[in-house]
């Protein structure tokens, strides 16, 4: 039998190997700005024509390359940053492995000109599936240029896979961004079908933070700084205002390389903990700063995640460096409740604190356990014989083993929570038992309770709807059916509303403007990332189109992570949550009375496109158990 295991050509095994580096557009480019920040360089720009798809170019003004390391640059494994295996452990570049442009030139058509400043003349490299086609001198200024074209060109089933250039320019953005963010000291520009989508000049981190997340953050952040012997941690948190639906504006950099680690979100959600809403996510941009010994960078082939080697360590000090900082700056949650009438009641509150009570309170034990130096370990046990040395602190368990007493079975207490559990099992009722108008009574009116919710009666029971769960629902299937058949109406604006949105919210937006035309919005592009608001839907109240517009975007990318929903299905879900009545807004007798109706029409009226409930119902008979009838 012959041998049948053999070596793979070179030019498979870098496609093969491309794989895990290049996966799409936004890949290369983040391979070639860090091999730019690794170069020294101080200005850098990316142009990009057809997301990437026909041309991805960087350029840099960094140190260049000599003709030999110009043309080893495209080997595999070929790097200047190791040269023996105990440079593993200390890395502070960003690039290191060798594979970023071997694998670029495996799946593209790579033209590379570059210079160093001692150098008479660069050198000029074309290389098209790994193979050298043509290497010449070439009179450039001292830095690289590299312009990756026809990705996937000799990789047709990889080209396929990609997605719609607004999806893969967002990627491209998501990638420029992660990069630009780590060096403010270096100028970036991104140019897109030679409209340039940013310039963002050289500063401060948070002059770059603005620039890239917008200008409503300039007096929304705040400042970490902490440092210690093992690491040092410094950025900029979000007040708890700037708390989104969507993880977007979170950024964490341990030695200036961008990482994805749900274990350090999780630090600082606990430090933001009742600052924000549970289903919020904080806004930051933190950099973490130890030894890279302590760091092992080397377990993905794109480096975003890492191992530490400590992290229960890191975990303690980013959640009490965010917590430092928000005491630091007085940022406290805010307590907003009902005061329960009883209370004013109390002798605490009603009668005054007479010299004689404040003679009784002082001279307890408890008192001065308390006031006292070196005097907590004083409270007197309560099982001493002598009545007179016993503690007055002996019924102190009183205050809690009260509360943890079961009802005794049999009594009134048990009585009532037995049938209440019993009504709320079998509250839940099924669409056909209210789905026909005839079980509403029609004489009676309906009762909006605490602005929210919708008491009605019927001939079983009564039905309690959320207003703003079923007008979700009502919205959803509305939009669903002006999708696919005739458009909303749309009421054109008198003075049309203009709208500035981040660069990456701007290439959202163009990719679903035809969708939103077709829901009563008529929006239009006017120049890099400013949008004209012409009209919105005829039944949706005007003055308020911009927020509108920029909430849905919020929506949209808090839905962006179920990848089971198509990008329309995505839209309209956002937009029926956009458009729904809010708890809080009174509704007249006969808003309701339409609001019900229009549910009970929907073909699934009792739960909301995301699964929430819209109604729940008691019968008769369960009303008359909770009253022991």
């Amino acid at each position: 039998m012959p041998d049948i295991i053999q070596l793979l050509p070179d030019h498979i095994a870098n496609q093969i190997a491309a794989g895990e580096v290049i996966q799409r557009p936004a890949s290369a480019v983040k391979e070639l700005l860090e091999n730019a920040v690794d170069a020294g360089a101080t200005e850098i720009q990316l142009i990009i024509q057809d997301a990437g798809k026909q041309l991805l170019q960087v350029i840099d003004n960094g140190k260049g390359m000599s003709e030999t390391d110009a043309r080893m640059a495209f080997e595999r494994h070929a790097t200047s940053k190791i040269k023996a295996i105990e440079d593993l452990f200390r890395i502070k570049t960003m690039g290191f492995r060798g594979e970023a442009l071997a694998s670029i030139a495996a799946v593209a058509q790579v033209e590379l000109k570059t210079k160093r400043a001692e150098d008479n003349a660069g050198t000029f490299i074309e290389i098209e599936n790994s193979v050298v086609k043509r290497q010449e001198p070439v009179a450039v200024p001292v830095g690289t240029s590299i312009a990756m074209k026809n990705l996937f060109f000799n990789v047709p089933a990889r080209r396929n896979f990609l997605k719609s250039n607004a999806a893969e320019m967002r990627h491209i953005v998501d990638e420029f961004i992660r990069v630009a963010m780590a060096y403010p000291e270096i100028f970036f520009s991104l140019s897109a079908n030679g409209q340039q989508l940013f310039h963002l000049e050289k500063g401060m981190l948070k002059q770059r933070i603005v620039q890239i997340l917008g200008n409503q953050y300039n007096s929304k952040l705040v400042t970490v700084q902490e440092h210690t012997d093992y690491m040092n941690i410094r950025g900029f948190i979000g007040k708890p205002e700037t708390a989104k639906k969507t993880r977007g504006d979170q950024y964490f950099f341990v030695n200036n390389r961008f990482i994805k680690s749900a274990y350090l979100n999780h630090a600082v959600a606990s430090a933001f903990q009742e600052m924000i809403a549970t289903d919020s996510f904080p806004t930051y941009v933190l950099f973490i700063d130890l030894e890279p010994s302590q760091v092992d960078v080397n377990v993905h082939p794109t480096k975003q995640e890492i191992k530490f080697e400590d992290e229960k360590i890191v975990y303690a000090f980013v959640q009490s460096a965010v917590k430092h900082a928000l005491a630091q700056f007085s940022i406290t949650p805010t307590l907003d409740f009902d005061l329960d009438p009883g209370i004013q009641q109390l002798d605490a509150v009603s009668k005054p604190f007479t010299d004689q009570k404040k003679n009784e309170a002082s001279s307890s034990s408890l008192y001065q356990t308390f006031t006292q130096k070196h005097a907590a370990h004083k409270i007197e046990p309560s099982y001493k014989s002598d009545a007179a040395s016993r503690s007055d602190l002996k019924h102190w368990k009183d205050f809690y083993e009260a509360g943890k007493k079961k009802p005794v079975a049999g009594s009134n207490e048990s009585v009532v929570q037995n049938k209440f559990s019993v009504a709320q099992q079998s509250g839940n009722q099924t669409i056909e038992q209210f789905a026909s108008k005839e079980l509403f009574i029609p004489e009676q009116d309906f009762t909006q309770l605490h602005n929210t919710y919708i008491i009605a009666a019927t001939n079983t029971g009564i039905i309690v709807i959320h207003q703003q769960n079923a007008h979700e629902r009502i919205l959803f299937e509305k939009y669903q059916q002006a999708v696919a058949g005739a458009a909303v109406a749309t009421q054109r604006s008198l003075f049309p509303a203009t709208l500035n949105v981040s660069p990456q919210d701007a290439v959202m937006l163009q990719d679903i403007l035809p969708d939103l035309h077709q829901l009563g919005y008529h929006v239009e592009p006017f120049g890099k990332n400013t949008f004209v608001i012409q009209g919105t839907p005829a039944d949706v109240e005007q003055g308020n189109e911009s927020f509108a517009i920029e909430m849905l975007l919020e929506q949209i990318k808090h839905f962006s992570s179920d990848v089971k929903f198509s990008k329309r299905e995505k839209l309209i879900r956002s937009l029926a949550q956009q458009h729904s009545i809010k708890p809080g807004k009174s509704l007249s007798q006969k808003e309701m009375k339409h609001l019900v109706e229009d549910l009970f029409q929907c073909t699934q009226p009792n739960v909301t496109a995301l699964g929430n409930p819209t109604y729940t119902g008691l019968k008769k008979e369960d009303l008359e158990k909770l009253f022991g009838k």
